[in-house]
């Protein structure tokens, strides 16, 4: 018996039990069911109130004695209250969305809007984006077959002046984070792209939608809403609305990685293992993981493999912890060559350039690439706008290597003040 939970197909990318016990006192559980135990469990109806999410939204209706007005319109329930043997169900994602939406002033009267993934999501947001007036609402979908104002993936080219692309589907959600349902780049005429996805936190849709300029919001305030309602019926009582964006911002500073850029000898390793005695997050050094699972020194990586099998250890790495939330990660200095590791870093957190003079910079035996000065100088010169292009915040790092504790501390405030400002505007 549980009293209060999410059921699924598969949960563990799940935010909502960290987002539940932030909101109320209650304990709440994660409950992956396969298809063949969802009758099962909705007729011993074991629990005081769940939540629903992918792929039962609708299969869970059957069950239901009462739907509320919402779900009954949608045809899809994401909350049921079990009150004494009657199970009444709800739809707190249309509300949630809705929130998501005006929170951040994302205009949709008389709009052209484009849906990716036809599930039940897609009956949610279609219904937000009708209630607000859109004009026109096309949805893409893998197998359209011939549905009124359904277009396959393929011909959204021909409807390149739509006003606002919303991803409804799990293209880019962990572990595929990868994966993107969409080009923006000919959608020039578009103004905002909303993502459902939470994890990642940036999907590659919504940082293609940055590059380029757009409004781009993922789906974790929607999240959080939604299960405020829903804890609302759980309870039968009232929560504060602002509680909404407090959660948000406590769980962007507990998810978000810190990611840190800079030169070789620049004091990414050392700033990154003191950032984590200030923060609650672990340090993790790229260069040292590469190491530890090659079984070999860097230096030795490159004289025995070349510098393209040391960069695809270095990307897997990077991908790897990059999907991962609440690091510190220190990366070696040629890892912006790639910008897909750029990408990857960005999916989660920010990145940090620790900036360091050139001439502070010391050459060591250990890195082929930065043995000595000439070769430093050469490195810096070329990358140097690379670093300065990726940082979301630049901090100098001139101090020497044992730096007094007044200088320790000038330093993580430096970093930690930057990192709650991006955290309050960048990733709201």
């Amino acid at each position: 018996m549980i009293e209060y939970g999410l059921i699924g197909e598969k949960l563990g990318h799940s935010f909502s039990k960290i987002i539940h016990e932030k909101l109320t006192d209650y304990t709440y559980e994660l409950c992956p069911l396969t298809p063949e135990q969802l009758p099962r469990f909705l007729t011993d109806k074991p629990f005081k109130a769940i939540n629903v999410t992918i792929p039962y939204k609708r299969d869970v209706i059957p069950f239901c004695d009462h739907l509320d007005d919402s779900a009954k319109q949608l045809g899809v329930v994401n909350t049921i209250v079990n009150r004494d043997g009657l199970l009444t169900g709800y739809n707190t994602d249309f509300t949630g969305f809705l929130h998501s939406v005006r929170s951040h002033g994302i205009d949709m009267k008389e709009k052209k809007i484009l849906i990716l993934g036809n599930g039940g999501t897609c009956q949610t947001i279609s219904a937000v984006a009708r209630y607000l007036g859109a004009r026109e609402i096309l949805v893409a979908s893998r197998n359209p077959n011939g549905q009124e104002h359904v277009i396959s993936y393929q011909d959204a080219a021909y409807h390149l002046d739509t006003d606002v692309i919303i991803n409804a589907s799990p293209k880019g959600m962990y572990p595929n984070n990868s994966e993107q349902g969409i080009d923006l780049r000919p959608f020039t005429s578009c103004q905002a792209v909303f993502d459902v996805v939470y994890n990642p936190m940036k999907t590659r849709l919504l940082q293609q939608a940055e590059e380029m300029g757009m409004l781009a919001v993922n789906g974790l305030e929607m999240l959080v809403a939604q299960a405020k309602f829903a804890a609302e019926h759980f309870l039968n009582t009232s929560i504060p609305d602002t509680r909404i964006e407090e959660i948000c911002r406590q769980l962007r500073l507990e998810l978000c990685n810190i990611s840190l850029i800079g030169m070789p000898s620049c004091g990414k390793t050392l700033t990154g293992q003191a950032l984590s005695r200030y923060v609650d997050k672990t340090f993790v050094d790229t260069d040292a993981l590469i190491v530890e699972r090659a079984g070999m020194e860097i230096r030795e990586i490159f004289e025995q493999h070349g510098e393209a099998y040391f960069r695809q250890l270095e990307h897997d790495v990077i991908a790897e912890l990059s999907s991962e939330n609440g690091l510190i990660i220190a990366t070696g200095g040629g890892a912006i060559k790639n910008y897909e590791n750029i990408q990857n870093l960005r999916q989660n957190g920010i990145l940090i350039f620790i900036d360091r003079d050139l001439d502070k910079l010391v050459s060591t035996h250990d890195r082929p690439l930065s043995s000595s000065k000439d070769a430093i100088a050469a490195l810096y010169h070329q990358r140097y706008p690379l670093y300065l292009s990726y940082g979301d915040l630049r901090i100098e790092n001139n101090y020497d290597e044992d730096l007094s504790q007044e200088e320790l501390d000038s330093l993580m405030n430096g970093i930690l003040e930057g990192y709650h400002e991006i955290i309050g505007h960048q990733w709201s």
